[in-house]
């Protein structure tokens, strides 16, 4: 009987839909275990054979926890929001909603012909309101909560405007606006209902301000950092701008310290965290106020060494900063206007990685030197972020490189306050012990002693203390877009207020194009019904809004990380209506104990994650603060391109080895026009394209050769490999195996189709194990002592491998133990059943359908695992290599405990060693007990 395996997977798969195979329980007395993948983004372009590498480690891993007598949650879902859904509907006037349904059926069909063992029946998708019902409602409690930094943690708002209402806000110790003003309880009390609003808005863990975003223009919507990709949109590259606007933000910022803190208790790849550690930026110094002069204002700068204030000659702006318009004299108003012209198109991150760019402006405008009161200059410079720390800096030319620079670019002075240190040199290197020569109070003191001191005398003047800063920022959290979720948020007179939870969800109006309006509204402005009615609470007709009883409605919509920040949690309860999840099912699962997924998330949906994980665990909706204890990154498949060499100028294109001859422009063609030997299928390539139909192609020994190069899998490419095809071909558990075998998770590999006929021949290998010809057989023999040695090896090397994540030795070992028994024609049913159980994780449509073959009537899925004995790896004889005079002539099988003599009369005894010898007596016998005998003649 052949393997068929088309015909196998498609049985199993349809039994385990049926039979809910993977469902998990919420109550179980079996230990829980949760693993989950990173959220997936339902694209058109479906999977390529690089999507499921994680997925189908993840799946391994799941399984071998059933098989360990686990109650194994393994969901699936999408997040299904976001930007390429609404761009497409831009272009075609689709609804978003129709696409991504469409693009979710299409990943289900691939992920179901992989043969995953998802919990299907816990599926999400951030798009549906009754999912996004949930991320609305977490967005209402952070709006009614503030953060105490007495408590370190966040409160109820109500609880800080009973606080305001008794002793005002001196004494409050929270996070808030820069600019929140004291006041006394006398004067919060006298407040109007809408004054009040404005300042509980300065404490709100979510709130509006005016906000420094990446405008893209041609999109219409505001995008985060890592939607910019050397200045321009990542999806169109369209350019983007820096451009103040009304935004939602969150106030991550708040956390920072316990985010840096929280990295210590998970078990996560150091360099996710070094990323994480470094995008929080956690840095102690000082905060310090220059006087500006002729102005009633003042610049806060922060700096890590105020112990080298006497060496700042010049400050630097922000060219955002609030001040540059104030300050700026006529005479300089129009170089400044046309920098922050020019600055505007560049992004933050091309601003952060230009190290070479030195450019600027001077304000006209003079600062006081706290100490001095000489004049410091004040200019503007792109290197200074608006968004980090206050958006100025003390520039000490002599201590920073970027500060040195500038100053030597345009000609300022820099004065060298370091004794006995050349500026020329790393200033800072052996901060230790540099002293500072020019001042009386700080001259001679060490680093330490010398910032301890300058802290001490700011705070004299009233000009500076001690401070931490992290360059974490708030998070913004608003998107002009309509594929988002609706914010649960209604205006009374320009404020903000919250629909109450029981009337969510706040559903996505319908509207006649998802761009923004005429005016620059967001495309939630061209919806007719879009106002609240506060009586019915109910959206009605724009036109009915009076401002009495009915409002506007919010026009933004959230951006893609709000649904993806929690959905981990959602998953343990997904059909509750009542709550985002019950008690039960939160304190039976609390965390995720196994995430895989991409380290390109790591400041992006992995930190918003545990942010609000957070703040979950202060309002005591979840009972832990980490949601996942243990992450892996897996590395990414990588497609080998397949390049043609056209000869510039002309259509005609030479073959790989003859390239050399020519002056060539390498363009790359789809892999699918290309055989295992790299031979172009040169009718097929006429019909791919227009531009070669009238193509010459110069070949090499009657063939056309293409190049080869090892790159990121992509369609602009054309190097994807459609699993699919892999899975029609070879079948899913070859797939699944070939991804194992190609190299450690954690890192990048290339693919290779040509690879992958080993991996399936040895699924034949293992299929003709269990049959003789055509038939299945199996006896009931007792194992042999080989065989038992062979099972137990490969026991222990694959719950070895498999704890450790090492899958790809675990093919290795698969293989080798087949080679093993198929030697030893092995057909024992006591060692055959358990080989099926140790490879059924790995390739589980095969073994189910042999352990049916076996006589099973249920799934081999919570079969136990095979428990590994030492005692069947403990040698008990050895196989001597008999050699004479220094040549192997045969093999002898002795048992290890023979002696010395006993070894020796046994070899000498033997037949073989009889006819060696001819009845000539050896000179000598050599005997190395359990390594060698040799005969000398």
């Amino acid at each position: 009987m052949s393997y068929d395996f088309n015909t196998i997977e498609a049985k199993w798969q349809k039994y385990w839909a049926e039979h809910q195979t993977f469902k998990a329980e919420n109550n179980s007395a079996k230990p829980k275990y949760y693993v989950l993948d990173m959220f997936p983004y339902p694209s058109g372009a479906g999977l390529h054979v690089g999507h499921p590498l994680g997925y189908i480690a993840s799946d391994i891993y799941a399984r071998y926890k059933r098989h360990k007598g686990f109650n194994v949650l393994h969901p699936q879902g999408y997040d299904s929001f976001g930007l390429p859904a609404e761009q497409y509907a831009i272009q075609t006037g689709q609804h978003p909603a129709i696409t991504t349904k469409e693009n979710i059926a299409r990943y289900r069909e691939q992920l179901d012909k992989i043969g995953f063992s998802f919990d299907w029946s816990r599926e999400v998708r951030t798009s549906d309101p009754k999912f996004y019902k949930w991320t609305q409602w977490i967005f209402i409690q952070l709006f009614n909560s503030w953060y105490d930094n007495d408590a370190n943690k966040a409160r109820d708002i109500s609880d800080l405007a009973t606080i305001f209402s008794k002793d005002g806000n001196s004494a409050v110790n929270a996070v808030c606006d820069d600019d929140t003003n004291v006041f006394t309880a006398e004067q919060w009390n006298a407040f109007s209902v809408k004054e009040k609003q404005a300042v509980l808005l300065k404490y709100r863990l979510t709130y509006l301000a005016e906000t420094e975003v990446n405008w893209c223009p041609q999109l219409g919507t505001v995008l985060a950092n890592d939607e910019i990709v050397n200045g321009v949109s990542e999806r169109g590259g369209y350019p983007v701008i820096r451009k103040k606007m009304t935004q939602w933000s969150m106030r991550i910022s708040a956390y920072a310290q316990r985010l840096l803190d929280g990295l210590n208790t998970i078990d996560w790849p150091q360099p996710l965290k070094d990323s994480q550690t470094n995008w929080i930026g956690r840095s102690q110094g000082a905060s310090v106020t220059f006087k500006v002069k002729d102005h009633d204002e003042v610049i806060e700068v922060f700096t890590t060494r105020p112990d080298t204030i006497f060496g700042a000659s010049f400050m630097t702006l922000a060219p955002e900063h609030d001040l540059v318009q104030k300050i700026t004299t006529a005479a300089q108003k129009a170089e400044v206007e046309a920098y922050i012209e020019a600055t505007a198109k560049r992004s933050e991150r091309e601003r952060m990685a230009d190290v070479k760019t030195i450019s600027g402006a001077f304000t006209g405008a003079y600062a006081e030197h706290p100490f001095t009161k000489v004049p410091v200059p004040i200019w503007i410079g792109d290197y200074v972020l608006a968004g980090y720390g206050t958006g100025a800096v003390m520039a000490v030319p002599c201590g920073d490189q970027r500060d040195y620079d500038f100053a030597k670019h345009f000609n300022i002075e820099i004065p060298n306050i370091f004794d006995g240190v050349d500026i020329s040199e790393e200033a800072f290197a052996d901060k230790e012990n540099t002293v500072i020569a020019n001042s009386d109070f700080l001259n001679g003191l060490s680093y330490k002693e010398a910032t301890k001191k300058a802290i001490e005398e700011l705070e004299k003047l009233g000009q500076g203390e001690g401070k931490i800063n992290y360059r974490l920022r708030d998070a913004v959290f608003s998107r002009q877009r309509y594929w988002g979720e609706p914010f649960p948020v209604y205006y009374v007179d320009g404020m903000p207020q919250m629909i109450e939870a029981k009337h969510l969800p706040i559903e996505l109006p319908e509207v006649e194009k998802y761009l923004p309006t005429e005016t620059g509204e967001p495309p939630l402005g061209r919806a007719t019904e879009w106002a609240w009615d506060t009586n019915s609470n109910t959206i009605v007709s724009n036109d009915k809004i009076d401002h009495n009883t009915v409002f506007p409605l919010e026009l933004n919509t959230m951006p893609g990380w709000a649904g993806s920040s929690y959905y981990f949690n959602r998953y343990m309860d997904p059909q509750n209506e009542h709550e985002v999840f019950s008690n039960e099912a939160i304190e039976y699962w609390k965390e995720v104990d196994l995430y895989i997924g991409g380290s390109e998330h790591a400041t992006g949906h992995l930190l918003y994650a545990r942010f609000w994980q957070k703040f979950l665990f202060d309002k005591r909706v979840v009972p832990v603060e980490e949601f996942a204890k243990k992450l892996i990154n897996q590395g990414m498949i990588l497609g080998t391109s397949a390049i043609v060499y056209r000869i510039s100028g002309t259509n005609s294109y030479v073959s790989k080895g003859l390239k050399a001859q020519h002056k060539t422009e390498e363009l790359r063609v789809d892999v699918g026009l290309i055989n295992n030997s790299d031979e172009l299928n040169l009718e097929a390539i006429k019909n791919w394209q227009p531009q070669f139909i009238d193509a010459e192609f110069i070949l090499e020994d009657g063939k056309y050769i293409v190049g080869r190069e090892v790159e990121k899998m992509s369609k602009r490419w054309f190097n994807v490999v459609n699993p699919d095809d892999i899975c029609n071909d070879y079948g899913a558990d070859t797939l699944r195996l070939y991804e194992m075998f190609l190299g450690p998770l954690e890192q990048a590999k290339p693919w290779n189709t040509a690879g992958i006929t080993g991996v399936h021949s040895f699924l034949k290998k293992l299929w003709k194990l269990y049959h003789n010809g055509d038939a299945f057989e199996v006896s009931e023999t007792e194992p042999t002592k080989d065989n038992l040695k062979t099972l137990h090896k490969t026991i222990k090397k694959v719950e070895e491998d498999i704890e450790n994540f090492s899958f790809n030795t675990s093919v290795s070992t698969f293989m080798i133990a087949v080679n093993e028994l198929t030697a030893q024609k092995c057909n024992s049913r006591t060692i055959l059943e358990q080989l099926l159980v140790l490879i059924s994780p790995y390739a589980p449509h095969i073994a189910e359908e042999l352990w049916q073959k076996l006589g099973n009537t249920t799934s081999i899925t919570t079969t136990a695992f095979p428990k590994f004995e030492e005692k069947y790896l403990v040698e008990s004889a050895k196989v001597y290599p008999i050699s004479f005079n220094g040549k192997k002539r045969f093999e002898l099988e002795l048992p290890l405990d023979m002696s010395k003599e006993d070894i020796e009369a046994a070899v000498m005894a033997h037949e073989k060693t009889q006819q060696q010898l001819a009845g000539r007596e050896p000179k000598k016998v050599i005997v190395v007990p359990g390594k060698i005998v040799n005969v000398v003649g």
